[in-house]
C-alpha cells in the first residue's frame, strides 16, 4: 500500500491585468473631441482631469483616465 504525503499547494496567483484592462483602446476615438460633448457609461470606472492638474498617484489598471487640455478638448485616453 503506497502512502502519499499531504502537502499544501500554494494558492494560485491572480493574473495581472493586461495593458488595456480599462478598455482605453475602445475610447481612442474621443481624442480631439470636447469632453463636454462626450457621453460615457454611468458605470465606467473613469476619471477626467486637465493636463497638469494634480491627481492621486494610485495606479488602477482598470480605471480609464481621460486627460484634457485647458480648453476641455480630450488629448489622451489611457489606463491607470
Amino acid at each position: 500500500m503506497a502512502l502519499t504525503a499531504c502537502t499544501d499547494m500554494p494558492a494560485p496567483r491572480p493574473e495581472a491585468p493586461g495593458p488595456d484592462a480599462c478598455g482605453a483602446s475602445g475610447y481612442q476615438s474621443l481624442i480631439g473631441h470636447p469632453l463636454a460633448a462626450v457621453t460615457l457609461p454611468a458605470d465606467l470606472d473613469a476619471r477626467t482631469y486637465a493636463e497638469g492638474d494634480p491627481v492621486t498617484m494610485d495606479y488602477r489598471a482598470t480605471r480609464l483616465n481621460i486627460v484634457t487640455d485647458d480648453d476641455g478638448t480630450i488629448i489622451e485616453v489611457r489606463c491607470g
